[in-house]
Parts: structure tokens; C-alpha cells; sequence
């Protein structure tokens, strides 16, 4: 159950995410699409530029929220006396309570990522994750399928104009939160936001995403706490190196009735009857 939390003062500056624009298509017909609208939004805490992130802007306090904390520049949500997100600047203004500066010391150091578009991890990050080793979930493989095919209903965005990811917070076989944006990494920031904010806990939860396994989504949902991972998309090798360091199972080309688990196998109940072809390839392999 979500646990009572400090909420501080946000504005709900939410943007639609798609806009409509006209293109020609090779019989020269004139089309009405949906595009993604893309929109940069810069972060500030206490009057320091942070970092500027390109969104689609349908959660800007949310992504705020989970920057801060997923980046450890901010760990106590009580700290944030408010977060104020105007548009017709592009930014989002965080205030805390102590304009305490400690954190400056952590922005000296930034590691550039393989996040889309560009992501960074600032500070001691890399440091802080060997001393997360999260407790395995059980996972049964009949309840894998039944998740991906739940998560079929979401994408709403990517289905009308593409070019965005999509990452979902999930407990079961069911999706608590589902979040799209033009980077994997805002989205998953965005999720981090709303846990943060509403409480919730991630040691219980899979977590979703359509984008690549790589380091910083490993590090990030290690940091939400949740033990299992899960994508439609390949991994790389820091990626299931920090997996296995920070004990998360990883699912890769996760679709359908299909997956691969590349950490984590021996929690995993493997309870789906297989296709008479599939037993059989199985059994010689």
C-alpha cells in the first residue's frame, strides 16, 4: 500500500503530447498526422541551472521529481518546498526549504550516458549502487505473458505519432503507472516522481520499458528499488554486469509469448505448457 508522504507544492503544467501537422505522402496526397512535440525544459534548484531535458511535457513536475532524486542530488522529497514549471521559459523552478548547496559538490562530476537524446549521472552514482542488492521476487512465466499483453492496452502516444518510449511501473500482472516521453530515461524519471511522490514502494513491483537495457536504466530502477526489469529491446554489457551486481532479474526481447532472461532465470517459475514444436526443439536442445 502506498505509504503517506510530505507533498510539496507543484503546479500541474502538463502538455498535450502530439500535435497535428500536414505531410504528402508518394501519391502526393496531402495527410493529417500526429507528431510528437517535442519541448525543452531546463531545471533549476535554487536559482542554479541543473540540466535541460527534452520532453514531450505531459509530467514536467513528475520528471522533475524523479531527476533530482534518481540523480542523488536529491535524497529527502521534504527538503522541496516547491516545483513551479512555466512554459513560456521552459523551465522548472525547484525551491527547498534550506537552499542548502551540498549538492553542487555532486554535479563536479558527470558521466555522459547512452540515454536518448543525452543523459547523465552525476556525483558518486556508480559508488552508491554496490551497496544495493535488492531481494528477488518470484515471477511466474504465465504472468510475464498475461503482463506484456495488459501492456498492448498503453502506448497511446507511440501508437498515434511513434517516435517516443514508453516505460511502465507494474505489480502482477497489472501497470500502476505508465508513462511515455521522447527519451527512455525521462520516463523512467517521471515513474521515479511519481513513487517518490505518492509513496510507493518498488520492492514488490516489475518494471516495464521499451527502450534498451542499458547502465543508467539498470542503475535507475536499482534506485527505485524494484528487482525485475523488464524490456522489448536488447541489453548491453554494463547493463547486465550492474544487474547482477545490484541483483535485478532482467527480461530482454520481451514480446508476446517470447523473452529472454539474461539474470535472474532460477526465480523465474517457467509454468507456460510450450507448443508441441517448441517441446521438441526444446528437449534436443
Amino acid at each position: 500500500m502506498p505509504q503517506s508522504v510530505y507533498r510539496p507544492e507543484m503546479t500541474q503544467a502538463g502538455l498535450p503530447p502530439t500535435q497535428a501537422v500536414t505531410a504528402v505522402d508518394e501519391y502526393q496526397n496531402i495527410r493529417e498526422q500526429h507528431i510528437a512535440d517535442e519541448r525543452p525544459l531546463t531545471i533549476y534548484l535554487d536559482r542554479y541551472e541543473v540540466v535541460t531535458l527534452m520532453t514531450l511535457g505531459t509530467q514536467p513536475e513528475l520528471l522533475t521529481l524523479g531527476y533530482l532524486k534518481n540523480q542523488g542530488l536529491i535524497t529527502n522529497i521534504e527538503d522541496i518546498k516547491s516545483i513551479q514549471v512555466d512554459w513560456d521559459v521552459n523551465a522548472s523552478v525547484v525551491t527547498t526549504h534550506s537552499e542548502n548547496s551540498e549538492w553542487l559538490d555532486k554535479m563536479k562530476n558527470r558521466t555522459v550516458t547512452t540515454g536518448c537524446g543525452q543523459g547523465t549521472i552525476f556525483g558518486d552514482i556508480m559508488e552508491q549502487l554496490d551497496n544495493i542488492k535488492l531481494r528477488p521476487i518470484k515471477l511466474k512465466q504465465s504472468d510475464i505473458y498475461k503482463l506484456l499483453k495488459n501492456l498492448n492496452e498503453f502506448n497511446d502516444v507511440y501508437k498515434s505519432a511513434g517516435a517516443v518510449h514508453g516505460c511502465a511501473l507494474c505489480h502482477g500482472t497489472g501497470i500502476i503507472t505508465f508513462m511515455e516521453d521522447v527519451g527512455r530515461h525521462n520516463a523512467v524519471d517521471a515513474i521515479a516522481g511519481y513513487m517518490w511522490l505518492e509513496g510507493i514502494p518498488g520492492d514488490d513491483k516489475l518494471f516495464y520499458t521499451t527502450g534498451r537495457l542499458t547502465s543508467e536504466m539498470v542503475i535507475k530502477v536499482a534506485q527505485m528499488g524494484v528487482p525485475a526489469l523488464l524490456s522489448r529491446s536488447g541489453i548491453t554489457q554494463m547493463g547486465l554486469k550492474l544487474a547482477k551486481d545490484a541483483g535485478v532479474i532482467m527480461f530482454s526481447r520481451a514480446k508476446g509469448q517470447h523473452f529472454l532472461v539474461y539474470n535472474g532465470a532460477d526465480h523465474i517459475e517457467f509454468d507456460a505448457v510450450l507448443p508441441p514444436k517448441l517441446q521438441v526443439a526444446h528437449v534436443k536442445s
